[in-house]
């Protein structure tokens, strides 16, 4: 039998505690064992009854959520799912809140609570699920990265995924593919970098961003998000990064230097106009529960720029890009999953890895340095 998820409630309203608290229960692997309507309350509860799981509204009396996120993650690391509404001021500190630690949002909006919050109730169960399954030593490491913009990081060892296609043991850098897979059909020369990622992907993104030079090829990003969130998550890495970091628009052009990051909500795909990428931002259902996936992303980047491309996997639950990495692979693309000490969630990359479809396996501190050293050629 598997463990119950024991959860609390923080939110200063009633309605949203009761109806929160019901979808929650209505799991019969989580155990709602408090609720409290800000974070003094919920400190004085958890000193007596510590939680696995805690959702978290943001601004709250006594004291804003970031603080109480900042206490927690400094006392005792604890996986956080923030409730957050709709408005550019709620994305803002949600934005905060990932950096300070918290693994993943939820959003409500300002009218019809009660209804919204009962419909989304499996995205709230799922999240909970998600934030329960979380490496806390990644977490806790990850949480409120230092000032330092751009610049290079030290080299990590990298672990060879299977011998056929493993590095050189001095280096994590990208040389050299097998012979059976060097006769693609793309001779242009232009590359690109695709990165997937989801739970805990926040953090892991802004540290795999901030060391790239300016000359790096072109970057396109699926990061699972709620919409309007991915807009001021794409200001914030453009504030800290070298690179020109966007959300992407449709007909953009992936161009040295920038990277676009899907908007949520909606698919972004890769083709080719004539000598250069652009992305295709579209509507359509979810693929593996997700819009914007990254399955739609790698597997337009194998059709489009085969051995030309470089793809990355990172932390995130469940399997979404493993098959289009695997894609990636199969045309000739070098691919990189994240290895599972440094992943916040070991899912996305390890149905990869259980694909054979990763190359190399790489500490998050490693995975900038080694697209950098696959941007010098």
């Amino acid at each position: 039998m598997s463990k119950t998820i024991r959860v609390m409630v923080v939110d200063d309203s009633a309605v949203v505690r009761q109806v929160m608290s019901e979808v929650l229960r209505s799991a019969p692997d989580i155990e709602v064992i408090a609720t409290a309507s800000d974070p003094l309350f919920a400190l004085d509860k958890m000193h007596k009854d510590w939680p696995d799981v805690i959702t978290l509204d943001i601004e709250m009396p006594r004291m804003d959520g970031i603080s109480f996120l900042r206490k927690i993650m400094a006392e005792r690391p604890t996986p956080v799912v923030v409730c957050s509404t709709l408005t550019t001021r709620g994305g803002e500190v949600s934005l905060q809140a990932l950096a300070a630690g918290a693994v993943s949002i939820i959003t409500k909006p300002t009218l019809g609570l009660k209804g919204f919050l009962t419909d989304s109730a499996q995205a709230l169960i799922s999240a909970v699920r998600a934030a329960a399954g979380v490496n806390l030593r990644a977490l806790a490491r990850n949480a409120d990265p230092g000032p330092t913009r751009g610049g290079a990081a030290s080299k990590v060892q990298a672990t060879p995924a299977r011998a056929s296609t493993a590095m050189p043991a001095a280096s994590p850098g990208l040389t050299g593919l097998p012979t059976s897979r060097r006769n693609s059909v793309f001779e242009t020369t232009d590359r690109l970098i695709a990165i997937g990622t989801s739970t805990g992907g926040t953090q892991a993104l802004e540290t795999v961003l901030r060391v790239l030079p300016r000359t790096i090829p072109g970057i396109v990003v699926v990061q699972h998000m709620p919409e309007k969130f991915t807009a001021l998550f794409s200001e914030r890495l453009n504030q800290i990064c070298d690179i020109e970091v966007l959300e992407a628009q449709d007909g953009m052009r992936v161009i040295t230097g920038r990277a676009l990051i899907a908007p949520g909500g909606r698919h972004m795909a890769v083709r080719r106009s004539g000598a250069q990428y652009v992305v295709e931002v579209r509507d359509g259902p979810p693929v593996n529960r997700h819009r914007p996936s990254v399955d739609v992303l790698f597997r337009s980047v194998a059709r489009h720029a085969g051995r030309n491309a470089l793809g990355i996997i990172m932390t995130g639950m469940g399997d979404d890009g493993a098959r289009g990495l695997r894609e990636m692979f199969d045309t000739g693309a070098q691919t990189i999953a994240q290895d599972e000490a440094t992943s916040v969630v070991f899912g996305m990359p390890k149905e990869a890895i259980k694909l054979e479809a990763a190359q190399h396996i790489l500490a998050l501190s490693a995975i900038g340095p080694a697209m950098a050293e696959y941007g010098r050629g």
